[in-house]
């Protein structure tokens, strides 16, 4: 029993200080560990503080110094200034209209940046959603200082740009340096972005045929009522539009790639993102702040511009203000055309008149509903007539799938026509008819 105890005793003395040896070797290792674990997480934090103070300047100087459009930057500022000190409408008008210029410019950078992490088809409906966030900024503030004509006339104009001057001018240009080659482009979803527009005719040309005339049950009311009505239907079709396009039907929205895969995979190759996503969202921010600015200055010198340049109100509304609000898609579109990328332009130049008709427009004249203004969608009937008719023409254009320089000559001359009949128009609301 003696011996047995001893025996005992012996093997639980030679096992306590073994065990507590293992411990204190675990708790070694341990600490060891999480001094290696800081000294990489502290290795990391300098690194990343290092990259950032590199990052920040580079950014900064890719997106507001490298391009040589930015030169026109410090004219918006300069709009604020004789703003306050001469309070002369008509150079305040000009410095903001060119201000906004780099500046809708840029946002198309950025959003194409964007669209190096997102794919081409979410590319281009970021590039023509943020390239048509000037126009809904210019609306808001118009709408809520009560210029209804003005909203409606500028979201006419972005139509209008956008299907015949943007287009006209990528189907030019990629005709030009393509001259030995037939462009193609996804017939599929030209279509279907040209029977929207139509949709967009419709909601817009019944409240004025009602309106013209004169047959609506309470005049004035029930044209508001069925424009408030068609908005909604409207953005539930849009809706339905995004899902269509970004989930069960992504398929058609494939880009055609048939001759030179081999020659657009190097050139996909060689390209690369300057920026990365989360500098180009922050910059995203800042631009749309900065246009949101200078368009409260510029919507509140229109009428003092179309005195002073005796110029319409209508011309300034439906030609000017989308030119300048167009920059981004207008660059993009001529840049993807001369890249042989034509299916990345139409969702640039038609994705964007789409949004703007089934979605802005509807939205604005919700917005309107909310605020307790009368925005409606009786553009006039000189306005419906002139969307309507460029809608065919441009549906023709795309029937084939196919585009060339001639094309593209033509939308221009159709935009010329267009934009010297609003030169001569007069608003029935300025006569006093």
């Amino acid at each position: 029993m003696v011996s047995i105890d001893g025996k005992t005793d012996l093997e639980s003395d030679e096992e306590i200080p073994f065990s507590s040896s293992a411990a204190t070797s675990k708790v070694e290792a341990l600490d060891f560990e999480m001094i290696h674990l800081r000294s990489r997480a502290d290795l990391a934090n300098s690194w990343v503080s290092t990259h950032m103070w590199i990052r920040v300047p580079r950014s900064i100087y890719i997106v507001l110094f490298k391009a040589k459009i930015n030169v026109l930057l410090p004219l918006g500022p300069l709009a604020i200034l004789l703003h306050y000190i001469t309070g002369k409408h008509g150079w305040v008008f000009f410095f903001s209209l060119v201000g906004i210029v780099p500046l809708a410019e840029r946002i198309g950078y950025v959003t194409e940046q964007l669209a190096f992490y997102t794919g081409p088809t979410v590319g281009g409906l970021l590039n023509a959603t943020f390239g048509n966030a000037t126009e809904m900024i210019i609306s808001i503030y118009a709408l809520k200082n009560g210029m209804i004509r003005v909203v409606q006339q500028s979201l006419l104009g972005s139509i209008l740009s956008n299907m015949l001057l943007v287009l006209g001018c990528a189907f030019f240009t990629g005709g030009i340096i393509h001259y030995q080659k037939i462009q193609v482009f996804n017939k599929s979803a030209a279509l279907v972005n040209s029977g929207l527009l139509l949709m967009a005719v419709m909601g817009l040309m019944f409240p004025a045929v009602l309106h013209f005339t004169h047959s609506e049950i309470h005049f004035g009311k029930s044209e508001l009522s069925l424009s408030r009505f068609s908005s909604c239907v409207m953005l539930v079709a849009y809706a339905s539009y995004l899902f269509f396009q970004l989930r069960s039907h992504r398929n058609l929205y494939n880009p055609i790639e048939e001759e030179g895969i081999r020659d657009e995979d190097e050139s996909d190759e060689e390209e690369a993102p300057e920026i990365t996503h989360w500098e180009a969202i922050g910059w995203l921010a800042v631009l749309t702040v900065w246009v949101s600015v200078l368009s409260g200055y510029l919507v509140d010198a229109i009428q003092g511009a179309s005195d002073s340049f005796n110029m319409p109100v209508a011309f300034i509304s439906v030609i000017l203000l989308p030119i300048v609000g167009n920059a981004a898609e207008h660059a993009s579109a001529i840049m993807f055309a001369m890249k042989d990328k034509l299916d990345i332009t139409l969702g640039v130049a038609i994705g964007s008149s789409t949004q703007i008709s089934m979605f802005v427009i509807p939205f604005c004249v919700v917005v309107g509903w909310i605020m307790g203004l009368p925005m409606d969608l009786n553009f006039q009937l000189f306005e419906t007539a002139t969307l309507f008719i460029t809608v065919l023409v441009v549906a023709f254009m795309l029937q084939d799938g196919t585009s060339n320089y001639f094309k593209g000559l033509m939308l221009i001359l159709c935009y010329l026509i267009v934009a010297a009949s609003f030169f001569v128009h007069v608003d029935p609301s300025e006569d006093g008819n």
